[in-house]
Formats: structure tokens, sequence, C-alpha cells
């Protein structure tokens, strides 16, 4: 039903108010539309619904719930979404709430992708594009640069846990600098590692451990490489966000040629420009592979573990977050996604293909580093910038 009619709340959704689906579909739907600016935006406008203008969910629930999504693999911004959407509706919710989060942005992007992948295109288009994507490298370190601190303290004071830690990083960014597709193995050994290092030698689970999935990419083209692809961005991306970059590139570009160099840095522009999840991003290279279904099989693909772990899930984040050994493999794997994100500038920056864009890198890098502005203004800037420079004379294919 979705009315207001009150139901029994599912475990851990107690003392929750029930929300009436089109009011979660309209809120939600509205986020997604003008939720510019990645995750630090999306929580933003999640927290003055759901806490501040229409006190659903209490600030303590809410920072629990960012700290529960932030513990799982892929888009921790839209799992919030769906979380914050399951706790006030339960199953139905969550599906509406995070349908609605994810679709204007998928629509759009879709559309941008027709327009910026096209064989032919106006002068204007591939001016916007190559000004856009000279400026990708810098947005990658601006989002690593961002999670140092968080995860910096997480490791504590100890020397050893910080030698650690410099290392894990330096390990994530050279492997996401050469070995692509593969990196998600070194995230998962980084983690493993640090539960090694930490585990009580009296517990008898500590020396038990998984067999990691193999991640190689089918051998195989087509549908279901993508699919594969798409897989790994939603269900085994730790980090969320630009930790995507490395896992698709190398498939996308060089393995499947999918699409150029050029138009990756494109698609990775797109994603940071439109509205909704970063993750976006994966929708483009599946256009690019095989057109609008194509993008649609990527999106779904990559966003139903989100859905899968908040609604098998939710109602043991409270027990995920007080593991120990949860939070040992976030230890490791945290300082690997930061390298690995600093690390794919290298690949991004290798990929633009005229001086001039350099210069416009160089540029972005001061906007974002030095003058710490939003990653929004310096992608539309650099896009305007191309444009000038294209009608300019300046090459731009």
């Amino acid at each position: 039903m979705t009315g207001t009619a009150q139901e029994q709340p599912e475990p851990g959704r107690a003392d929750v108010p029930s929300v009436a689906l089109t009011t979660i579909g309209r809120e939600w739907g509205r986020i997604g539309c003008v939720g510019f600016g990645g995750p630090p935006a999306h929580i933003a406008l999640l927290r003055q619904l759901c806490v501040e203008r229409r006190g659903w969910i209490s600030a303590g629930e809410f920072e629990d719930g960012i700290a529960a999504t932030n513990l799982l693999p892929g888009p921790a911004s839209t799992q919030l979404a769906i979380y914050t959407a399951w706790r006030l509706r339960g199953v139905a919710g969550a599906v509406v709430g995070g349908v609605c989060f994810i679709v204007p942005g998928l629509v759009l992007i879709l559309a941008l992708a027709a327009l910026f992948l096209a064989e032919a295109t106006p002068l204007w288009v591939r001016g916007a594009a190559a000004g856009a994507g000279s400026a990708v490298a810098a947005v990658a370190v601006h989002a690593a640069w961002g999670l140092v601190p968080g995860s910096w303290k997480r490791v504590g004071t100890a020397r050893a846990a910080r030698a650690r830690w410099v290392g894990y990083a330096l390990a994530g960014g050279v492997a996401a600098a050469t070995v692509g597709p593969w990196l998600v193995l070194l995230l998962i050994a980084a983690g493993l590692l640090e539960v090694a290092v930490r585990a009580d030698p009296g517990d008898a689970r500590a020396r038990t451990w998984p067999v990691p999935l193999a991640v190689a990419a089918p051998a195989a083209g087509g549908l279901l490489s993508l699919a594969w692809v798409a897989f790994k961005v939603g269900a085994l991306s730790y980090g969320g966000g630009f930790v995507i970059i490395p896992l698709m590139q190398a498939d996308a570009v060089n393995h499947y040629h999918w699409m150029t160099a050029a138009q990756f840095l494109n698609a990775v522009a797109l994603g940071q420009i439109t509205p909704g999840p970063v993750v976006q991003t994966v929708a483009v290279v599946g256009y690019a592979a095989a057109g609008v279904g194509g993008g649609l099989l990527a999106a779904l693909v990559a966003f139903t573990p989100s859905f899968l772990f908040v609604l098998l899930g939710g109602r043991h984040f409270d027990r995920l977050r007080a593991d120990r050994h949860v939070q040992a493999f976030l230890t490791g794997a945290g300082p690997a996604v930061v390298g690995a994100i600093a690390g794919s500038a290298i690949p991004l920056a290798l990929a633009l293909t005229h001086a001039w864009q350099y210069a416009v890198l160089a540029a972005a890098g001061l906007w974002l580093l030095v003058l710490r502005r939003g990653v929004v203004s310096a992608l539309l800037a650099a896009g305007v910038l191309g444009v000038l420079l294209a009608f300019a004379g300046l090459p731009v294919g």
C-alpha cells in the first residue's frame, strides 16, 4: 500500500515512521535530480531531508547509516540512499527510493553519452569533451586527497600501523597505474593482510580464511564481459567513487576496445558533472560497448549489489560495524583504495593528446588542490575553455 497506514516494522526499523511510497519516490527523485557534486552532496541532501527537515531519522541513526554503508563495497552514497528509504518503508521503500535516486542521473548521462560518443560530433562538443577530459586526472588526485585524513586516522598512532598504511597506499597506486582490472585482488589482499596482522592468536575464526573469487574478466567479449566489468564496479570496488576508474579503464580501453582513451576521459567527466552517483560512469562504458541497451545493462548490474546489500543485510549493519575483523579489513583496504585513486591519475593524464590539455590539467589541479574549489565547477570551466580553444583553432580531435 502507498498510504500512511502503519505496518509492522522490520527488524532494525523499530520506532521508525511508515512513510508513503509516493513521498519517498518524490523526495529521493528530487535528490537524484539536484545531487551534483558526488557523495558529499548526496549525504548532505539526505541528512537535510531525513534528519533536519522531516525528522524521520535521528542524527545518531543517520551517522550510523553512513558508517555502515561505508563498510560495504560499491557506491556508498547510493547505498545510503537505499538504506534510509529502507528504514522508512522496508523493502518497498528501498526499491522505490533507490530507483528514483539513480534514474534521473542515468537518463541524463546516457543522453550525454549519445552526444559525446557520436561518430560525427559538432566542434563545440569535441572541444568541451577535450577540455573537461583534461581535468579528470586532477579530479582523481583531489578525490584521493580528500580520503587521506579519515583513512590515516583509522590506523591509529602506532608506528608499524602507519608504515603499513603507507605500504598499502603505495601498492594501490602502483596497481592502479599498471595492472588495472586486477586491482581488486590487491585491495582484498591488503585487507586480509591487515586482518592477519591484527588478529588475536587465540581467535580460531581469525585463522580460517575465505578464498576470494577469481576476478579475471571473461575471455569472451560482448554482453557477458560488459556485465562482468559492471559487476566488479558494483560489488568488488571498496571505496566506491573514483576507485572504479582503474577497474574499468584497462577493460574498456585496452582489453575490449569499447572506447578510446579520450572517450574514457569523457565518460569519467560525465560521471562527475551529472547528478546522482558517480558510478553512473559505468553506463557510458556500457553505451560505448553496446548502445543504450548496454548502458542500461551496465547500470543494472552495477547497482543491483547495492540493493541486495541493504535488503539482505540492513538489519545486521550494527553487528557488522562492531566486528573487529571487518574493521581490520577496511583499515588495510582503505589506504590501498586511496593509493589506487591517486594512481589512476597517471594513465588518465597519459591519455591526453594535446599540449594545451596539460595546461588545463595544471589549472584544474591549482583550482582543486590549492584553491580548494569544487569538482563540478572545475570540470565545467575546463569544458568551456575547451570550447573556446577549439573555436580558436587548436586541435581537439
